[in-house]
């Protein structure tokens, strides 16, 4: 242990002898006059962010009509305004110094930030592409000070530091380097996975051949395999030794599968609905009071919108072991059924007729499978009747159009004298009763 630090302790005194020789070669006295014209630069690129950042805003607030990939490229490069004047400034300087002057010492110090600039600020860039923000930064201060110490020319004594900063358990040796070459190719390799998984899930979703749960399956497993390679392909990358990864992955597989029954549960569920198409985006169900259409299957729940705006995440467990009314599942159509009933005075031949007129009339109502009405009983007071109709845009809603039936036998029932029985109270004086009432004031 005591070998191990003294080791690194001459690492560090090794890299600060280094760095001080860099610093004292770069500052010399010659050069000062070129760490004025940086911080003038530096100064300049400093005002003109801050003149240009609300004009530029205020400018983007007026376009209206450009497309939301525009606006977001304009804003990313908004954020860095002030490193991209600096490195306008910084090489217009250095062009200009080396135009006035033919020693190449004049300007060496100014091509140098300058060049270290355009790479920090081609590095925050392409690092956009990582999505996930704690990778970014990672990848993003990773390439920042590999770039700096490369330019500076100190890339070796700082992996031979990062090298020395390491822990041992038996056989296994885990450095600095490693750990930030580990992130560094994770991050890159997830990049990768993301892009090739937008591709394929786009052409997957495309193709009009495979069903909507099997497309869903197959991005969610084209997803898990990418982002899986990519983690083992990292770690493998930077030499870590997976089989004791496996053994600790089996072990902790067995205390989720106790802890997270219920989780687990849903994830088989998931893929359970997605094999056997039960259901798909796009249907419409019932679940016990919830009545909507599905938005999009996820890997623990479903999500549902009703017709007020609600929605809904029903795990996938209560799809598999609950009952499921799926309207749309075999096809669009679907049959509904309103009950009424007509005095015993009316003409049973002409209810129906009219009834029958009275569902066609509505737009919603297909023609192609006609409406039927059907005298289902003799009630106490009137004839009941029942009336069936078809539509095929369950996600239109089923109450509005029930209402829409209800109105057009009203209107229709009003024109042609139907009258539509309501319980009524008869009162019967008896023989010899007297009426007796009440004087007003």
């Amino acid at each position: 242990m005591e070998t191990e630090l003294q080791q690194v302790a001459a690492q560090i005194a090794t890299f600060y002898e280094a760095l001080l020789q860099q610093a004292k070669n770069l500052l010399l006295p010659s050069r000062l006059y070129q760490i004025g014209i940086l911080f003038v630069c530096f100064i300049a690129a400093t005002l003109l962010r801050l003149w240009g950042d609300p004009r530029i805003r205020d400018w983007m607030r007026t376009r209206e009509g450009w497309p939301k990939w525009r606006l977001r490229v304009l804003l990313v490069l908004l954020k860095r305004m002030r490193l991209i004047a600096f490195v306008i400034l910084a090489w217009s300087a250095t062009w200009i110094v080396q135009a006035t002057n033919r020693f190449p010492s004049r300007s060496y110090l100014l091509e140098l930030v300058a060049t270290i600039a355009i790479a920090l600020l081609l590095v925050s860039l392409a690092a956009r592409l990582v999505r996930n923000m704690f990778l970014r930064r990672v990848v993003t201060w990773g390439l920042w000070i590999y770039v700096t110490l490369y330019y500076v020319g100190l890339i070796e004594e700082m992996t031979q530091l990062l090298d020395g900063l390491a822990i041992s358990f038996g056989a296994f040796r885990l450095s600095a380097l490693a750990v930030l070459k580990a992130l560094v190719v994770t991050g890159l390799l997830f990049t990768l996975a993301r892009m090739v998984s937008m591709a394929a899930s786009g052409r997957i979703r495309a193709n009009e051949h495979i069903s909507p749960s099997m497309q869903v399956l197959g991005v969610k497993a084209l997803q898990i395999t990418l982002y899986g390679a990519a983690f083992f392909i990292g770690l493998k990358a930077v030499g870590f030794d997976l089989t004791g990864l496996a053994v600790l992955s089996g072990a902790i597989g067995v205390g989720l599968g106790f802890g997270l029954q219920k989780v687990v549960s849903n994830l088989v569920s998931g893929v359970i609905i997605l094999l056997d198409k039960s259901i798909k985006p796009g249907d419409v169900i019932s679940l016990g009071e919830t009545f909507g259409w599905i938005n999009s299957l996820t890997a623990r729940y479903v999500s549902i919108t009703t017709r007020d705006g609600r929605e809904y995440l029903i795990p996938n467990e209560d799809l598999i072991t609950g009952q499921v009314v799926n309207w749309s599942h075999s096809d669009e159509f679907v049959r509904l059924d309103i009950f009424f009933g007509t005095a015993y005075t009316d003409d049973p031949h002409l209810v129906r007729r009219l009834a029958t007129e009275a569902a066609g009339s509505v737009d919603r109502v297909l023609m192609g499978k006609p409406p039927v009405c059907h005298i289902v009983g003799f009630g106490d007071s009137s004839v009941d009747y029942i009336l069936r109709f078809w539509i095929r845009d369950p996600t239109g809603g089923l109450t509005n159009i029930r209402g829409n039936v209800y109105l057009a036998l009203w209107d229709i029932f009003k024109e042609n004298g139907i009258s539509i029985p309501f319980p009524q109270r008869e009162v019967r004086m008896l023989e010899g009763s007297v009426l007796a009432t009440r004087a007003q004031d």
